[in-house]
């Protein structure tokens, strides 16, 4: 059951003293406090507990705010090493990586102060909790009303995303962003057996209050997805005993506007964090409350949330650990065989009563759409649809050996694995001839508009054998490792969120030298009468109307054929090898 003193917020023990609380408290949770208070209270709770909690800074933003984190424990385990080596259960709570959903902030110090506070600090006697109360602090700091205009308080807050404009949970594979570098360290560092991400939703009004969403469940590691199933209804279990209407998938409508199309939930990819931490082999769980609950009710939700967390993780923290021990050995045997990179929801429904509330559709003369009207004086049952398929989209074979990234992209490429917790080396010697496997792209489909910055990527073609010079220099990347379906994941093209997918090599795939035509025409002709298949090839080509219209076309089917022509052009930079060169 969860701590009695929980419920309700408002009437919570104040044991800790005065300077110890949260503007949201001595507001009624009308407001919430700026960065500022996080950062003092952080440091005052380590000062008021001393034995059993610490303020870490382990970051700065580009505007020049520290980020802290709490950590509580009351057993042992304030240092990361310590914590590891004795793999006491480490839970991350991470509030404002959106900051105008901020509830996580709130309610985090709520629940710590008063475990801290306790006799026995309750799950925290074995458990340690690194909290971080606002990752996106500059984002925090642009401060004012209406930043969430569909959200029921605080009365102001802060903007979804960070100075630079980057949203931080969508940065996890390209770490474009101080802040979500500084989050990879800290998590390299700690371990955390689990993730708790604490956001607030947007979409539909309905009676649903909170939605936890855990994985491994459905995607990532086999060896944890029924430990991650378990969570899941456990968590669903008791948020319901607390009083709440809580979801196991992000209730976001097929169709936006029309809640008849009903939902079609499927695991979230690496580029988000709970996706991203379970692609480490470790339990990623999304909290988002409702938007439309008032803020004082989606703090409530959220610490409840927090608790109840930090209470299985004292329960099950052992087997958790088991299952990520499994889901490593796992990894690390995984080369030869083919893993799953990215998933979608199938075709196959289920029919779901979901709590909503009365609506109608209306013709909008504004948007020229249809757009609904909720009435929240009339609860109802909604029977819709919900997906209940998983469809794999994207697979890859892991190389017996690992992979190869040339000297040239060395530098960038092991910055990034490092900050993924992924092992590699440099080779200290050139090998001549090497036998590898090339990726050498038939297609490559970059999307015009940009997302956080990045162009996306998109390449078709195929991995062939091939014999390469290999430099000194140059990454051997093993794919026997704890985290060899991670490294599959980031640097196989077909990844949906590998690397290149991300915009990273983009000039391999950018032609950079060219032939004229009086030069290539007369060469042509001279290939044609000399070679039968060339010429085959090339009158089944002129059968197309297309291509026979097309000069430019035309002279490329010779170019790419012409001695001259660049042979790494669409060369994806990184190798396949079945063994280390």
């Amino acid at each position: 059951m969860l701590a009695p003193t929980l419920a309700p917020l408002l009437a919570l023990a104040l044991s800790a003293g005065p300077d110890l609380t949260t503007t949201a408290e001595r507001t009624g949770f009308r407001e919430t406090g700026r960065y500022d208070e996080a950062v003092r209270l952080c440091r005052g709770l380590a000062a008021a507990y001393p034995a059993r909690a610490r303020c870490l800074t382990f970051g700065e933003t580009p505007e020049g705010r520290p980020l802290v984190a709490l950590v509580a424990s009351a057993g042992g385990g304030l240092d990361a090493r310590a914590a590891r080596a004795a793999r006491r259960p480490v839970v991350l709570l991470q509030g404002g990586i959106h900051a105008a959903e901020i509830d996580g902030k709130d309610a985090g110090f709520l629940v710590l102060r008063e475990l801290l506070a306790s006799r026995d600090g309750g799950p925290l006697a074995k458990v340690t909790a690194l909290f971080v109360p606002v990752l996106n602090a500059d984002g925090h700091e642009r401060f004012g009303p209406n930043h969430r205009p569909n959200q029921r308080g605080p009365e102001t807050s802060g903007w979804r995303t960070t100075a630079q404009n980057l949203n931080l949970n969508r940065d996890y594979v390209a770490a474009q962003a101080p802040e979500t570098q500084a989050v990879l360290r800290l998590m390299d560092a700690w371990d955390p057996i689990a993730l708790g991400d604490l956001h607030v939703t947007d979409g539909a009004q309905f009676q649903h209050d909170l939605a936890v969403m855990v994985e491994p469940r459905q995607g990532y590691s086999p060896a944890m997805r029924e430990e991650g199933a378990a969570l899941s209804a456990a968590l669903v279990e008791r948020l319901a005993a607390a009083g709440h209407l809580p979801l196991d998938f992000y209730p976001s409508l097929r169709e936006d506007g029309d809640p008849a199309s009903g939902f079609a939930p499927y695991p979230a990819p690496i580029r988000f964090g709970h996706g991203y931490w379970a692609a480490r082999n470790r339990f990623g769980i999304l909290l988002e409350t409702h938007s439309w609950r008032p803020y004082p009710h989606r703090v409530k939700a959220t610490a409840h949330f927090v608790r109840a967390l930090l209470d299985l993780a004292a329960e099950r923290g052992g087997r958790w650990r088991a299952a990520a021990d499994r889901a490593d050995r796992e990894g690390a045997a995984a080369r030869g065989r083919e893993v799953e990179l990215g998933w979608a929801p199938g075709s196959r429904t289920r029919p779901l009563a979901f709590q909503g509330y009365a609506y109608v559709r209306e013709d909008s003369p504004v948007l020229g759409k249809k757009v609904p009207r909720y009435d929240e004086t009339r609860p109802e049952v909604w029977n819709v649809p919900v997906v209940d398929e998983l469809v794999v989209t994207a697979r890859a074979r892991v190389p017996v050996g690992g992979w190869i990234v040339p000297a040239a992209h060395a530098g960038w490429v092991a910055g990034k694995l490092r900050l993924h917790g992924i092992a590699f080396e440099r080779m200290a010697s050139r090998r001549a001839a090497a036998q590898v496997e090339a990726f050498r792209a038939t297609g490559v489909e970059v999307k015009a508009q940009s997302f956080e910055g990045r162009h996306q990527t998109a390449l078709t073609g195929a991995w062939a054998p091939e014999a390469r010079d290999l430099a000194a220099g140059w990454l051997w990347i093993p794919s026997a490792q704890p985290l060899g379906t991670l490294a599959a994941m980031l640097l196989d093209p077909a990844g949906p969120d590998a690397f290149v997918a991300w915009g990273a090599f983009a000039t391999a795939f950018e032609k950079k030298e060219y032939i004229e035509d009086y030069v290539l025409e007369p060469w042509a002709r001279a290939l044609l009468a000399r070679d039968p298949a060339v010429k085959a090839e090339f009158e089944r080509r002129l059968a197309d109307p297309a291509f026979a219209k097309d000069p430019a076309a035309r002279l490329d089917f010779f170019w790419r054929r012409h001695p001259a022509h660049d042979e790494a052009y669409r060369l994806y930079p990184v190798l396949r090898a079945d063994r280390r060169p």
